[in-house]
C-alpha cells in the first residue's frame, strides 16, 4: 500500500499518504483515463483504453476498494533560504 501511496503521488502531483495500515504485499491493476496535464505527454507504450475508462479517483474507489480522501498532515519540506553562485577555487 505504500508503494501504491508513491506512485499516485506521483500522477496526482500531490502527497498520497497510506493510512490503510496494510503490510502485506500486493498485486494490482488499476486503470484509469488521464487527466488534460497527463494526456499532453503522450507514451510510446500507452495502451489504448477503453472510452468508459474513469478518472484516477473513481478508478481506485471501484477497482481497488480504496477511496482518497483530502486532508491535512504534516509532511517533509526543504526550504533554501539563501542561494550563491560558487566562488573561484
Amino acid at each position: 500500500m505504500a508503494r501504491l501511496a508513491e506512485v499516485l503521488s506521483r500522477v496526482l502531483d500531490r502527497q498520497v499518504i497510506d493510512r490503510t495500515r496494510r503490510s502485506e504485499k500486493f498485486n494490482v491493476c488499476l486503470r484509469w483515463t488521464p487527466d488534460e496535464h497527463d494526456a499532453s505527454m503522450p507514451s510510446t507504450d500507452a495502451v489504448p483504453l477503453p472510452p468508459d475508462t474513469p478518472a484516477v479517483f473513481t478508478a481506485v474507489r471501484e477497482q481497488l476498494g480504496l477511496k482518497l480522501a483530502p486532508g491535512k498532515a504534516p509532511v517533509k519540506l526543504l526550504v533554501i533560504d539563501n542561494a550563491m553562485a560558487p566562488g573561484e577555487n
